[in-house]
């Protein structure tokens, strides 16, 4: 795959316009999770030492074209500055008009200013071209490090490439050299485990799965609706009745493409709050219980699955992991693919806001190959759909033929 890095624009000494993604996880007004904005920082800093004055761009939440104050970047601020050595940043209060050309144009070289949530804008969810034209004037070069958000047609993420030299940011580059190697040149047996609770957000990119792997692994309460097509009582379990003839034909599509899919032979019933009452076999799901995690049966067929395979792909956890104790077979698993990882006898790639949520509660992030920032592009990149901001990306020419939007 063909795109422009960061080496092939002329950056030095130019103020640089960075489509960031800072949708990160908050409570109480502080980053509960910042490895997007550390992640970040490769690219911040070559910048840096290119002299350019940088402006981040990114949106937080959806405050549907409104200003809402509890969506504001300004608390990002601070957690940017920790993460770069305590790096004073900037803030802009409007990502467009007077304030932000004046606080952009007061930079120095190697200054940093963050400017606010791009969606209190509608134009930016609309992909407005005067919008991103507005956008592109603060700067001289666009560098797009949003992968996470690149399957939007938004202003930011497609637009601003029509006026300014485009290029790819380090995590940009990273992201896209490995999750284009999942499926041209990864080893079988390739495994996906898919969880989360609903099949319904999940239906295309099940689909395209049993096409391409070679074990496909179900869980989470999305496991319920496949049971349910089977014959199964789920009892009082999260399900989607009226999937059920979409389950089975996935299960159908499976056994024609020769993809062995691993749905749960026992489950564990239990209580939202986190109480226990039985770890059961499938066939004896009591009508009042619901089905929160998997079981050790099945927890031992997954484990021999990923035994025999070369390459995992994992989105979804396997049960209600934000409740202990219904987190043990999701950490159990990454546990088992952490090791297998390092010994060197797998490739494994997480993505997914909950999935990468769970390996950093169980510790085990850095033993997989590569985590993915991204959620829904991570999903859409799998299912095999075109993503907006990457064909923006390859079909960059950077000529002098670019529209100024200064003009």
């Amino acid at each position: 795959m063909k795109f422009p890095r960061l080496e092939d624009v002329d950056v030095a000494g130019k103020t640089v316009l960075v489509r960031t993604d800072l949708n990160v996880p908050m409570q109480g007004g502080k980053v509960t999770n910042n490895s997007r904005i550390v992640r970040l920082l490769p690219t911040l800093n070559y910048l840096i030492k290119k002299k350019c004055r940088i402006v981040l761009l990114s949106h937080f939440d959806r405050p549907k074209g409104k200003f809402v104050p509890s969506m504001s970047l300004a608390p990002l601020v601070d957690a940017v500055s920790e993460a770069m050595d305590g790096k004073q940043i900037q803030f802009g209060v409007d990502c467009i008009g007077p304030a932000a050309r004046d606080a952009v144009t007061k930079l120095k070289p190697g200054e940093i200013i963050l400017l606010e949530n791009l969606r209190f804008h509608p134009e930016e969810e609309s992909g407005d071209a005067n919008f991103a034209r507005e956008l592109a004037s603060l700067g001289d070069v666009f560098i797009n490090d949003a992968f996470s958000a690149s399957h939007r047609a938004h202003a930011s993420i497609t637009g601003i490439a029509e006026f300014l030299p485009v290029a790819a940011g380090r995590l940009m580059e990273e992201e896209l050299a490995s999750i284009y190697s999942i499926f041209t040149d990864a080893k079988k047996p390739i495994t996906a485990i898919i969880g989360g609770s609903k099949v319904s957000t999940k239906l295309e990119l099940l689909e395209s799965l049993v096409t391409k792997v070679d074990y496909l692994i179900i869980g989470g309460a999305m496991a319920n609706t496949f049971l349910l097509a089977q014959g199964h009582s789920v009892g009082k379990s999260l399900v989607e009745a009226n999937l059920k003839t979409t389950a089975k034909r996935i299960l159908e599509t499976a056994k024609k493409k020769k993809c062995h899919v691993i749905l749960p032979v026992d489950v564990v019933v239990g209580e939202l709050d986190g109480k226990v009452n039985a770890c059961i076999g499938i066939a004896h799901i009591p009508a009042t219980q619901m089905a929160l995690d998997i079981g050790n049966e099945t927890l031992r067929e997954i484990c021999d699955a990923l035994g025999k395979s070369k390459t995992v792909i994992w989105n979804g956890p396997m049960g209600l992991f934000e409740t202990r104790p219904f987190d043990v077979s999701t950490i159990m698993i990454a546990r088992e693919i952490a090791r297998l990882t390092t010994s060197g006898k797998l490739k494994s790639i997480a993505g997914g806001g909950d999935t990468v949520a769970a390996l950093a509660i169980a510790g085990l992030g850095e033993s997989f190959s590569y985590l993915s920032t991204a959620g829904g592009a991570f999903l859409e990149w799998l299912e095999g759909k075109t993503l907006p901001g990457i064909t923006t990306l390859i079909d960059a020419r950077n000529d002098n033929h670019k529209t100024k939007a200064h003009a």
